[in-house]
This record gives C-alpha cells, sequence and structure tokens, in this order.
C-alpha cells in the first residue's frame, strides 16, 4: 500500500512540472522554465510598486526635478533595450541607503543615498541600465520560479515520505509576496545584469566606463564594513571585486568615449547635495534615539530642519524625540508638521495615528486609516482592531485582528488571541476537541482545549443517532490551554451510537 501511495504522489508531482512552459528569455534568448506568466509577473510587480516605494521612504519629494531628470535618463535606456515595450517608470525614493530596485513590469527605483555617491550621468546610467535589465529579463519572476521549484520538489518528496495526499500543494502559492520581487538576485542574474545593462548604457551613448566605476564605488562602501551592513546596504545587489573586474573586460569592447554628463549630473543633484547636512544630522539624531538620549538627537535635527525645513522626516524624528521626553503634545504637533511637508507618506500619519491612540486622544482613527489607505502595516490593522473593540463594532475589529495575525511574530501573536477570542464563542468546535469513551460501563465525554488561551462555559451536546434525541453536558471547570477534562454522562451504551458536539465555549 505504501508503495502505491508513493507512486501516486510522485505521479502527482511529475504532473505538476507538466505544467511548466517554457519561454525564451528576451534578454539573453535562453529557454526557461517558468511558473508565472510575464503577464502575471508584470501585473505582481505593479500591484506590489507603491508599497515597495512606501516601505522605504517613499518619493523623494523636496525636488521633482530631479525625478524627472532620473526618469528621462532611465527612459531613453529602456528604448534601447532587449523590451522597450515595458511600462517603465522611474523613481527616487527618499531613502539613505546607496541602492536601486526592479520590479517585474518595469519599475525601478533609486534610493536619494545612491545619487549622492555618483558622481556623473555615466554612473548613473550603469545603475539604471541594470536595474532594466533585471525587469526585461524577468529575473525578480524567475527568482520566484527558482523557489516554487524548490518547493515543489520539497512537497513532492514530502508527499512520498510522509504518504500524506496532496494538500500540501496549495500552499505554493502562499509564498507569493513582495519580499519574493525583494529577494537578494543569484550571482548569474547579477552579472547577466551588469554584463546586459552596460550594452544598454552604450547604446545609448554613454560611455561603459561608468560601470565599472560604479562598481568600485560599491566595494569600496563595503569595505570594513559588518556583514549586517552590507546585507542591508546591498540587498539585492553584493559587491565583489569580480564584477569590478567582469565590467573593465567587457568596457575594452565597447565603444569608448562615450558621454559622462557630469554638469548635466551635478546640476540635476544641486539640491539634494545642498541638503546632504542635513541628512547626515537626521542620521546622528536617529542614533541617538536608539541609544535613548533623546535630548541629543533634538539637537541634531534641529540642524537638519535649519537646513532643511520642509522635509517631512526631520519633524517625524523631532516628534519621536518629544514623545521619548514624555512631551506629547509637542510630539503630536511635529507629527502634524510632518504630514504637512508630505501627506503622501504612510508613516507620518501612522506615528501620530497611534500617539493619539495611546493617550486616548481624537483623530487616531482617521490618522491610522489614512495609513493603511497608503500602505497597509501590521501596527495599523492591529490599532484599528483595538479601537474598534473598545468601540464595541466587534465584526471590525475581528477582521482587523486578522490581518494583524496574518503578520506573525509578537504582535501577530497577539492579534491571533484577540481572533480567538471572537471566535470561540460563536465556533467553539474549532478550538475545543470532544470525543467519547467508555468508564465503568458508561459513555464518557473528553474535552481537550486546543487554544492558547483558557476555555470556560464548555457545554457538549451528546446525540443519539439513530433516534436523533439529545442532552447537553457541561464541563464544571474551566480548562487552561492543552488541559483535558472527562465528563461521565451516567448513559449505558455503545459510543459509536452517539455523536458529541461543542456547542459553548468562551475564553476566560
Amino acid at each position: 500500500m505504501k508503495m502505491i501511495a508513493i507512486s501516486r504522489s510522485l505521479g502527482l508531482a511529475l504532473a505538476c512540472f507538466t505544467l511548466l512552459s517554457c519561454a525564451v528569455n528576451p534578454v539573453t534568448g535562453t529557454r526557461e522554465l517558468s511558473l508565472i506568466s510575464p503577464q502575471d509577473a508584470m501585473r505582481m510587480g505593479i500591484e506590489q510598486y507603491p508599497d515597495s516605494k512606501q516601505s522605504q521612504g517613499g518619493t523623494y519629494y523636496l525636488d521633482p526635478a530631479l525625478n524627472a531628470y532620473i526618469s528621462a535618463v532611465g527612459q531613453k535606456l529602456a528604448a534601447v533595450s532587449d523590451v522597450p515595450n515595458l511600462p517603465y517608470e522611474f523613481v527616487v525614493l527618499n531613502n539613505g541607503v546607496p541602492n536601486a530596485w526592479a520590479l517585474p513590469g518595469g519599475k525601478i527605483a533609486i534610493n536619494r543615498g545612491l545619487l549622492v555617491q555618483m558622481e556623473d550621468e555615466a554612473q548613473l546610467a550603469s545603475v539604471l541600465g541594470h536595474e532594466i535589465v533585471h525587469a526585461a529579463a524577468n529575473h525578480g519572476a524567475s527568482r520566484l520560479n527558482r523557489n516554487l521549484l524548490l518547493s515543489l520538489g520539497m512537497v513532492a518528496a514530502g508527499i512520498a515520505a510522509a504518504d500524506s495526499g496532496y494538500s500540501d500543494l496549495v500552499q505554493i502559492g502562499s509564498q507569493i509576496g513582495g519580499a519574493a520581487w525583494m529577494a537578494r538576485y543569484g550571482r548569474e542574474d547579477e552579472l547577466v545584469s551588469d554584463h546586459h545593462g552596460m550594452i544598454y548604457m552604450s547604446r545609448a551613448g554613454y560611455d561603459p566606463q561608468g560601470a565599472v566605476e560604479l562598481q568600485q564605488i560599491f566595494v569600496r562602501l563595503s569595505e570594513g564594513r559588518s556583514s549586517d551592513f552590507i546585507s542591508g546596504l546591498f540587498a539585492s545587489h553584493p559587491p565583489s571585486q569580480a564584477r569590478v573586474d567582469a565590467n573593465r573586460a567587457l568596457a575594452q569592447t565597447l565603444p569608448a568615449g562615450g558621454a559622462r554628463n557630469q554638469t548635466e549630473y551635478q546640476r540635476a543633484l544641486a539640491q539634494l547635495r545642498r541638503d546632504q547636512p542635513a541628512y547626515d544630522a537626521q542620521d546622528k539624531a536617529v542614533e541617538a534615539l536608539r541609544a535613548k538620549k533623546p535630548g541629543e538627537a533634538l539637537t541634531h535635527v534641529a540642524e537638519a530642519i535649519r537646513i532643511q525645513p520642509n522635509e517631512g522626516q526631520f519633524w517625524e524624528v523631532r516628534g519621536h524625540a518629544y514623545q521619548a521626553q514624555g512631551e506629547y503634545r509637542t510630539a503630536e504637533t511635529s507629527f502634524s508638521t510632518a504630514i504637512e511637508k508630505n501627506p503622501n507618506y504612510f508613516q507620518h500619519w501612522l506615528v501620530r495615528g497611534l500617539l493619539r491612540k495611546d493617550r486616548g486622544w481624537a483623530g487616531a482613527d482617521a490618522d491610522i486609516k489614512r495609513a493603511q489607505d497608503l500602505m497597509p502595516t501590521q501596527a495599523g490593522a492591529m490599532a484599528l482592531g483595538q479601537m474598534a473593540e473598545a468601540q464595541g463594532d466587534h465584526q471590525s475589529a475581528l477582521g482587523f485582528y486578522r490581518t494583524a495575525a496574518s503578520g506573525g511574530g509578537p504582535m501577530g501573536n497577539a492579534a491571533t488571541m484577540r481572533v480567538i477570542a471572537y471566535e470561540m464563542p460563536s465556533a467553539p468546535d474549532r478550538y475545543i476537541a470532544v470525543g467519547l469513551d467508555t468508564s465503568q460501563g458508561q459513555i464518557r465525554i473528553n474535552v481537550g482545549n486546543n487554544s492558547p488561551l483558557t476555555a470556560g462555559g464548555i457545554r457538549v451536546r451528546l446525540t443519539e443517532v439513530a433516534s436523533g434525541r439529545s442532552r447537553d453536558f457541561s464541563i464544571p471547570n474551566n480548562l487552561a490551554s492543552g488541559a483535558r477534562a472527562a465528563v461521565s454522562t451516567g448513559i449505558a451504551a455503545d459510543p459509536a451510537l452517539y455523536r458529541a458536539q461543542v456547542i459553548a465555549a468562551s475564553p476566560r
């Protein structure tokens, strides 16, 4: 029987593999297996784009001309790429980490922290060309395909080993999400993007030496840093001397003397460079806050605001510092100023809403809902659940808690507790197990609390299958999580002739 089950399971796995399609990579020309069509990948990338931007600082808004300049360079490169018809978008993010990323569908972002590390447009073209290749070659989807294929193989092996059927296969799709697109690319993908990105920049008239210099910048930034710093700094693009050498070798085969456009680049970055001391002061303020030195943080952030008073991030840091000192009204005012400066960034709304909620002040609900509209977060969902519960809106509270529970971690565990507290009275059999046996010739009801909460008020309905007659029995004591209890029914009969159902229970 076990061999038959294994054969059936492996046959199912093989059938799943036959669903895979082969597609020609438009950049490399190679044929690749795919679980995700280019159209689906594009749709998913486009859907993830707004949250991806919000989660990494939001759009850099102080200088719209800089965004326009970056977009113009990016579109120039995209036009000479192997896939020029993607709906490319290019954006500068208000993030000091020197990094850039691409989502399927041509959604490309570069952090202001990387822009200030470069000197000319050729180096910029190297970054954007590299990201265009990631998008054009569908590297994000390819990475996800490889993860899904690995999962499929693991599931197939698990089926064969455990003889458990095929239910686990339906879980594969649950891995698809924003984090998958942002995962670290493999060495091959990085080298492909370096190589073809240099070809694109050469086609567009740029000096490919800029790509060599870019990798040298990355290596320089990573020198003497901890592995944690590098993983955060280059989340998807690990630097190496090997990449420098590969770019240098390719540059020697491409036309030399292309455009550098240093003057244009420096002109475009003029505002950002003027403000860089303010962002440096912000970094010092954040470090002081982490060290629990709010007074020192206020000194640094005051300097940042003096240099650039229109940056919402500075005002938010100021609010956190005052909040740490217990000056809540001043903190609220600072958060409000952050919102005035940049009403399109979720975090400003969220921190003011959470402060208002904790202090019992008006406006918390509207603030957090606005933050959730801009970017749904676990913290926002948890807070909305707590406020809905306090207002007696239990249905809304349950929905918010379910959302928060899906995020996992300590907050997810707390939200799960609230979900169970709401669901146990209406679906007690979901959390309280029941079974029948005999003791001294009489039917005995055995119950067990499978929830993480103490349960009480447990009642079990015992129904005679043949006649449909039923009696209810109460469990006299509360049951802690994992506890078991038994109640004698006084009925001398075969337990197989009866059916037991938990009809009531509530958290204690």
